[in-house]
């Protein structure tokens, strides 16, 4: 993995030197003035906070200072993603106090999969699935531009209807899919059975946004999950099945498995709709060489949540981060965030913390763990050769 890691930086070092001597690519960048974001708790910036109660302190403390619908001590990727694009960081369209969606909206909720949750039968805290969130995108579509109409503040706080065409469109979204199997104690390829089915479904998704007027597409792929606290805590993998870092290798196969079946799907998006650009970005490779070589970047502990309260893991599912109890008539925090959350990677056993988080977007910004090997401000890019 750590020579693939270093393929992947050295082949985006000739992307970039590439592009600063080429004028003709130098003097294109695209021009995103919106980003509409798709997916779940990996770029949720306030949705389930909004529809079922606030995601509990110390999320947000590091950067925000107090709880901002984040599950995380600060930034995910997608708010610097946004900052990287002189974008305001999203709102969530679920958020009625204080949004502005002139540049965009957020229609991740945490817990959400791509398929229905009675698809699913999900164990999760979401009921907005990836078809729920495009059609709440549909419906701000439409009615977006009626109101911008009614002048005022409505033009303010509300996009152009151009943008929605040259918007930057993102998804990060699947990691519960696969973690609902587990949840219903499904075998390894019990779940990769379904795969397809949930791929299916997230390509339609695609399809229909592109109807919409979208057209470019950046995707991340899912995490190597059978590193993460809340998997190593809660599902029994065999002694023999943990890799030498620790981590639960079937878990992680799985992740790669439908890793494998998003890229197809992405390659038969770009065959399906011509007009559109697409990227694909590497997410598993970034998160596990981060853990897998934690020291070597400043990172410590890398498989022990920051924020959490007891066992190996500090982990803990009835007390997880920010839980609490009344103690002699006070109510008091129980599973606190550690003393120095800038030096760790997993914030509360499923999410990472503005660290780590900063680190990983620091590696996808210049394309290197892309596909094409666009950097971030070229994504509007189509590839010149078709796969």
């Amino acid at each position: 993995m750590e020579t693939l890691f270093l393929r992947h930086v050295a082949f985006g070092l000739v992307i970039w030197a590439t592009m600063l001597l080429s004028p003709s690519t130098c003097s294109k960048p695209c021009s995103f003035p919106a980003i509409f974001n798709f997916g779940d708790s990996n770029s949720d910036t306030g949705g389930l906070s909004a529809a079922f109660g606030q995601a509990p302190y110390p999320n947000g403390e590091t950067f925000f200072g107090t709880p901002s619908g984040r599950y995380s001590d600060g930034r995910l990727i997608i708010d610097f993603i946004a900052e990287s694009l002189r974008l305001p960081h999203l709102s969530a369209f679920l958020d009625s106090v204080g949004s502005n969606f002139s540049h965009g909206a957020n229609f991740a909720t945490a817990g959400s999969t791509i398929r229905p949750p009675n698809m699913t039968i999900q164990y999760g805290p979401s009921p907005i699935s990836l078809d729920v969130q495009y059609v709440e995108f549909s419906n701000f579509h439409t009615r977006s531009q009626i109101y911008r109409k009614k002048g005022e503040l409505f033009e303010k706080l509300l996009p152009r209807e151009e943008y929605f065409s040259q918007a930057l469109y993102t998804f990060d979204i699947g990691q519960n899919d696969l973690t609902a199997g587990y949840k219903l104690n499904m075998t390894i390829e019990q779940i990769k059975a379904y795969v397809p089915d949930v791929l299916g479904q997230f390509s339609n998704v695609i399809k229909n946004i592109y109807n919409e007027g979208g057209r470019t597409f950046w995707i991340h792929n899912t995490g190597p999950v059978g590193c993460y606290p809340y998997i190593l805590d809660r599902f029994f993998v065999n002694p023999a099945q943990y890799n030498k870092y620790g981590c639960a290798s079937p878990f992680n196969d799985v992740a790669q498995f439908f890793n494998q079946r998003l890229e197809e799907a992405v390659v038969q998006l770009e065959k399906a709709l011509p007009m559109a650009a697409f990227t694909y970005v590497d997410i598993y490779s970034l998160k596990y060489t981060l853990i897998t070589q934690a020291k070597k970047y400043g990172f410590e502990k890398p498989l022990v949540a920051c924020c959490g309260r007891g066992g190996k893991y500090n982990y803990n599912l009835p007390e997880k981060c920010g839980a609490k109890k009344t103690i002699n008539g006070k109510e008091v925090v129980i599973a606190n965030s550690c003393k120095d959350p800038m030096t760790r990677i997993n914030w509360d056993g499923t999410h990472f913390t503005e660290a780590a988080n900063k680190w990983i977007f620091q590696q996808i910004l210049n394309g290197s763990f892309s596909d094409p090997p666009n950097p971030l401000e070229m994504a509007c890019q189509r590839r010149k050769t078709k796969k």
